[in-house]
């Protein structure tokens, strides 16, 4: 890989390689593993520090509304540059270890259902106009290659580190 995770959008939209981000944003397989865990499950954290499963669901959404904001806004011609976000300070400012493992993925999957709407409303014109978020400027679509990107991240984090405790 070219990119790291500091690097931020273009390691997550490098990680998509040649799949379809549409098709992974139509997909049902990760939300079908989030819901599978129980709420037991959904409280653990490989080490100290680190988020919760329910803490990484929580912040695959916020993140997943985040970019979509970003990618309305240019797909609109607004050529204002955005602001990042400190993604602790949204996790550390949130209630999602209290919340249940079914109020979060249906929340997540809420936030999908808008997001697929948003991408289906887009014209190519649309999906090429380009803003500036964080240190970035990038075309709409990539906006939305990187939102799904950002989840494979997660979703491979979770396999590598947090499932082999459930086996």
């Amino acid at each position: 890989m070219r990119y790291s995770i500091n690097d931020g959008f273009p390691y997550y939209i490098e990680l998509l390689g040649d799949r379809d981000y549409v098709q992974l944003f139509n997909s049902k397989e990760n939300l079908n593993l989030l819901t599978s865990l129980t709420d037991e499950q959904a409280a653990y954290r490989y080490a100290p520090g680190k988020w919760s499963i329910k803490q990484i669901i929580g912040h695959i959404t916020d993140h997943e509304r985040i970019m979509t904001y970003r990618a309305l806004r240019f797909s609109r011609k607004d050529k204002t540059p955005l602001p990042g976000y400190d993604q602790d300070t949204f996790v550390d400012n949130s209630r999602f270890d209290e919340l249940t493992i079914s109020q979060l993925t249906t929340d997540l999957e809420n936030v999908r259902n808008a997001s697929i709407s948003f991408m289906n409303s887009l014209s190519k014109a649309q999906l090429a106009l380009t803003g500036t978020a964080w240190k970035y400027e990038l075309p709409v679509e990539s906006f939305l290659k990187a939102t799904i990107g950002h989840e494979l991240h997660h979703m491979e984090v979770l396999k590598r580190l947090y499932a082999p405790a459930f086996s």
